[in-house]
């Protein structure tokens, strides 16, 4: 008979396996419109990256679905693909040229764009051969990437469309720049991190008079451009001096004293310097009030001509030097240390700089309605909830977003102009024949921009007649981590309401953070990161893939401990020895059937709680709780199947004829479906395995997925063995507890008022007499009186193990009243819920019933182990 290898080693099969599902199109779905398409979209990872730990979780939940949906008959269209990710490889490339003794201006936008296509194809891409060596089912022969021809086209489509609807429009307004990359930012590209700062108060003397107004600011630098102060109209103490004229010192410059209601009286001094052209709320107040703009910091952080010693000096230089000044004109009433947040590149970790510049926006409000209201009216469902809050409250408070991008990689702004300044949108070059000399506008789009129509774009919108467009849009869900909500997820939404009418996807699923076993977050300052290469080849990709999901909790972060993993690539080895033991007592070319007039209750136990799994697993799994059913897959096939089943019907192999025949059909069937089950999480193993069972002439991955059914559905018996293991279990565990060798026999009283209790040990009395080693037992009444037992109290029944000559009664003493903490712990848990009108008027009625049940189930076991204290205190 053909076997497994004796050693369970995953380097032998894994690219072998993957070699076979590419090469024979399994991962390729076809238009069949006699299948429910099922869709999901890969957050594109950046071309020249690699991959990590939150690229391996984020595609080992998406595989799952993937895989799962498949095997249940869906068309599956998993759509992965790489975003060119403008300022990270712009950034890459400009240093890769300086290396080279160049510079990007010297190239020309033309030969540096050579540059990045040459840097791009030598470096782009790896991330797709690595997420390969993850067992990804992505259809690669759909693969994307955001600067494709056909993305390219959808990106000008919109950019036109939505400047003509008005959405789009060029304004000189403060953005955020970065001085190191060169270009503006979104809000959502600049990550504000609490620093230890200082805020300066400084005198304004007033013209024509001794006194002076005191304000409070935390950059110095930034007071050379103020082109006012402004006060809370209904402070009293500034109410004489609103319209009066102070002058800006080391400038000279005079300057109004405004009102204004932006200003906060209870803060600082409540007189605030405006520099508009520094600072957006400034701006806002300056174009109320017609102060005009005053650039003094130009985009590389320097000060600008005209201001002196000040002019040419880093932003940083030149705020010591203004205090210095300020000092020694006496201008400096205090100092004080402070924790501020200041906002940093998230690309390079620069502070960016608030500059005044003509950018192109987006203007939100009205995008934003429909993406609030398909949240709110249940359209689009976010799990876990709780990021719902942060969705809506980003929606409510949108800005304007600032789209334009001084780089050259990247999509290339659709808009020229004339030489008399007439802007012109266009997909195609406007004919210089009509408008005369044309000039394209050098800016590129935020990358975000193209990123936004990536559900619908990559299916060839926006060609309506495109057959992947019709079949496979709307998406069904967006698997990704909830870092990106702001950057990507609700991009999305509001782009496609806009541009297809449609949602993108129904539902969006946020994974939390991989951390490192202490919690931390990976990264390169720390050298705490984990190649996940590096523990595909000590553990298996399975073993990875299983470690990420198991106990995962949708938008909660897991720590990543080398021990776990270890776990889960014994559990596969259990998995591989299980099934070669299988195999081992199988006979070359005979057929072993599932004869159901043969089985044993053993027999339809394993049957029935593979069918409640598999119910149980699809419920989960429609439900998106992947973590769940990782855990619930593994305690069943580790020990339910492999340790329960396997030595349940072990002496039925060693004898030859129908019996040994009978319990290896029951084998087969059962190792059959839990292969089906596992496939999605452990694709390798399962597959390789799944080949040596007679009869199997497709791959697992095009089998179907175990469901339900009434035939399977063995109740009582799957009930009764259940049983028989809780009692066995829990015998073992107090021959343990009480320091009694395992294989020492004793006599066991079984003590039940329930009918159905008493029938099950009485026909199971064979099998808990062998596995839990007594060498008699008698059910007795519930009241029947007994001495020198240890007790143990179940739900609906109470085990006796007489202790005669074995027990020491004061370890047994302290064991029982160690169970009655734990159970009156879990009594008040119970009533705790029950107490909390929260829970008891917004829980589903099933959980609050089931409260009740553990009150009442857990107030007669208190009991009971009161009654068994008060026995064992009388034997001392």
């Amino acid at each position: 008979m053909r076997n497994l290898d004796k050693n369970y080693n995953p380097k032998s099969y894994e690219d072998r396996i993957y070699r076979e599902w590419e090469e024979g199109g399994y991962f390729t779905p076809e238009v069949d419109k006699s299948k429910e398409p099922f869709t999901i979209v890969m957050p594109p990872p950046n071309v020249t990256g690699n991959l990590h730990m939150g690229h391996a979780l984020v595609s080992t939940l998406q595989d799952i679905m993937i895989r799962y949906k498949r095997m249940s008959g869906y068309s599956t269209l998993w759509l992965p693909g790489t975003d060119h990710a403008s300022i990270a490889t712009e950034a890459r490339v400009v240093e890769k040229i300086k290396n080279d003794g160049k510079s990007k201006e010297e190239l020309g936008r033309e030969g540096f764009l050579e540059e990045a296509w040459a840097w791009t194809e030598k470096y782009g891409g790896n991330i797709n051969k690595q997420l390969r060596k993850l067992g990804v089912s992505a259809d690669w022969s759909r693969s994307a990437f955001t600067l494709d021809e056909n993305l390219s086209k959808a990106v000008e489509e919109v950019f036109v469309n939505m400047y003509d609807d008005g959405l789009i429009y060029k304004d000189k307004r403060i953005i955020n720049y970065c001085p190191v990359c060169n270009t503006s930012l979104s809000d959502i590209e600049v990550d504000h991190e609490e620093n230890e700062g200082k805020i300066w108060y400084f005198k304004y003397p007033l013209k024509d008079s001794d006194g002076f107004l005191t304000i409070a600011t935390t950059r110095p630098e930034t007071m050379l451009g103020d082109l006012a102060v402004a006060v809370d109209p209904t402070d009293e103490r500034y109410e004489d001096l609103v319209g009066k004229t102070l002058i800006l010192p080391l400038v000279g410059r005079e300057i109004p004293i405004i009102a204004d209601d932006y200003v906060d009286k209870e803060f600082g001094t409540g007189a605030v310097k405006i520099t508009p052209s520094h600072d957006p709320n400034d701006f806002e107040v300056g174009r109320r009030h017609n102060l005009g703009q005053c650039v003094v910091i130009e985009n590389d952080a320097v000060i600008s001509e005209g201001y002196g010693k000040f002019s040419g000096l880093d932003r940083y230089e030149a705020r010591k030097l203004v205090v210095e000044e300020l000092d020694k004109l006496g201008f400096v009433e205090k100092i004080e240390k402070i924790n501020n947040s200041v906002g940093h590149c998230s690309r390079c970790g620069t502070v960016i700089e608030p500059l005044l510049s003509d950018q192109w926006f987006v203007a939100m409000e009205s995008l934003a309605k429909p993406a609030l209201d398909a949240y709110k009216n249940g359209e689009l469902k976010i799990i876990p909830e709780r990021f719902g809050k942060i969705y809506v409250n980003w929606l409510e408070n949108i800005r304007d977003w600032n789209i334009s991008r001084q780089l050259w990689w990247g999509h290339r702004l659709p808009v020229y102009y004339t030489e008399d300044g007439e802007v012109i949108v266009s997909k195609e070059k406007p004919d210089e024949k009509v408008y005369g000399k044309v000039t394209r506008d050098p800016d590129t789009l935020d990358t975000w921009f193209s990123s936004a129509l990536w559900p619908f774009s990559t299916l060839g919108w926006p060609d309506a007649d495109s057959e992947d467009y019709k079949y496979f849009f709307p998406t069904n869900a967006l698997i990704t981590g909830y870092d990106i909500i702001f950057f990507w997820v609700i991009r999305m939404v509001f782009s496609s309401l806009y541009n297809t009418g449609k949602l993108p996807f129904n539902t969006v699923y946020l994974n939390g953070l991989v951390r490192d076993a202490q919690g931390r977050k990976m990264s390169k300052s720390l050298d705490n990161g984990i190649d996940p290469l590096d523990e595909i080849d000590k553990y298996g990709a399975d073993a990875l893939r299983m470690n990420l999901v198991s106990g995962n909790t949708p938008g909660n972060d897991m720590r990543y401990i080398d021990e776990e993993v270890k776990d889960k690539r014994n559990f596969a080895n259990k998995l591989w020895n299980a099934s070669r033991f299988i195999f081992m007592n199988m006979e070359e070319d005979k057929t072993y059937e599932l004869n159901r007039d043969k089985l044993t209750i053993e027999d339809k136990w394993i049957i029935s709680r593979i069918n409640t799994l598999a119910k149980e697993t699809n419920r989960l799994l429609d439900q998106y709780e992947m973590g769940i059913v990782a855990s619930n897959l593994y305690e069943f096939i580790w020990f339910e199947f492999c340790d329960w089943y396997i030595e349940f019907v072990k002496n039925r192999l060693h004898d030859e004829g129908e019996d040994k025949d009978n319990a290896l059909g029951v084998l087969l069937f059962a190792l059959d479906k839990i292969l089906k089950l596992l496939h999605p999480y452990m694709p390798f193993i399962t597959e390789e395995i799944y080949s040596f069972i007679p009869g199997n002439d497709e791959l697992i991955i095009l089998a179907e997925y175990p469901r339900y059914s009434e035939e399977n559905a063995y109740e009582y018996e799957e009930k009764s063995i259940s049983k028989l293991i809780d009692a066995i279990t829990s015998i073992r565990s107090e021959k343990k507890d009480l320091n009694v060798p395992d294989k020492k026999e004793t006599k066991l009283f079984i003590s039940t008022a329930n009918e159905e209790t008493k029938k099950i040990f009485s026909e199971l009395s064979a099998n808990l007499k062998s596995l839990a080693k007594v060498n008699e037992i008698e059910i007795i009444d519930e009241n029947s009186s007994l001495e020198n037992v240890a007790t143990i109290v179940k739900d609906d029944y109470k085990l006796y193990l007489s202790l005669e000559g074995l027990i020491d009664y004061e370890k047994e003493l302290a064991r029982l009243e160690k169970e009655k903490k734990n159970i009156e712990s879990e009594l008040n848990r119970a009533k705790g819920k029950l107490a909390n009108e929260k829970f008891t008027s917004k829980a589903p009625q099933k959980l609050v019933e089931a409260e009740e049940e553990k009150v009442e189930k857990y107030s007669k076991m208190l009991t009971e182990v009161e009654k068994s204290i008060i026995e064992t205190k009388s034997k001392l």
